[in-house]
């Protein structure tokens, strides 16, 4: 599903989502749970409680903790006092969930963005990713596992240039 069609439809729900939206991903400050697709729903209960759902990339990831306590904050500054913020694990993430800005987003700031679609079956062995300094499709795969477990880190043999690239998952 894409951002518009998981974004709520009334005004109460899409205001908590578009504050929960501006949430930056600790590990990679350039995206928004938003652009990344881990924002999976936002809701204000009739109680007033404000339930917001977050899915990690991977089952495990550090930076959930920070992204739950940021929500809380974003919102608690917004006038929200009653918050909880949910990880679900199920679907589990997956690369399709990614905004086409977040991938953007990826590639301006250095980390060569998925291609493909996970969610057509086995991944495809490409042949090359392309650099996200020079564009070369001249690299390749230094290590399995980058800077973070959902990046594997490669090199450019046009520019020298090492560089991440999130895998699809």
């Amino acid at each position: 599903m894409t951002v518009e069609q998981l974004r709520p439809s009334t005004p109460t729900d899409a205001a908590v989502w578009d504050i929960a939206a501006t949430v930056c991903d600790p590990e990679i400050p350039v995206l928004t749970i938003e652009d990344l697709g881990i924002l999976r729903a936002a809701h204000v209960a009739e109680t007033g409680r404000v339930e917001v759902t977050i899915t990690p990339t991977y089952s495990g990831c550090p930076a959930m903790d920070a992204i739950r306590d940021d929500v809380t904050i974003a919102l608690g500054g917004a006038g929200y006092d009653d918050v909880a913020v949910r990880l679900v694990l199920a679907p589990a993430w997956t690369t399709d969930w990614m905004s086409d800005d977040g991938k953007a987003k990826l590639e301006e700031y250095g980390i060569a963005p998925p291609t493909g679609t996970a969610a057509a079956g086995p991944v495809r062995v490409g042949l090359s990713v392309k650099c996200p300094q020079c564009s070369s499709l001249n690299t390749r795969e230094l290590t399995r596992f980058g800077s973070t477990s959902c990046k594997a880190l490669y090199v450019c043999s046009d520019c020298k240039e090492p560089f991440d690239y999130f895998k699809v998952h």
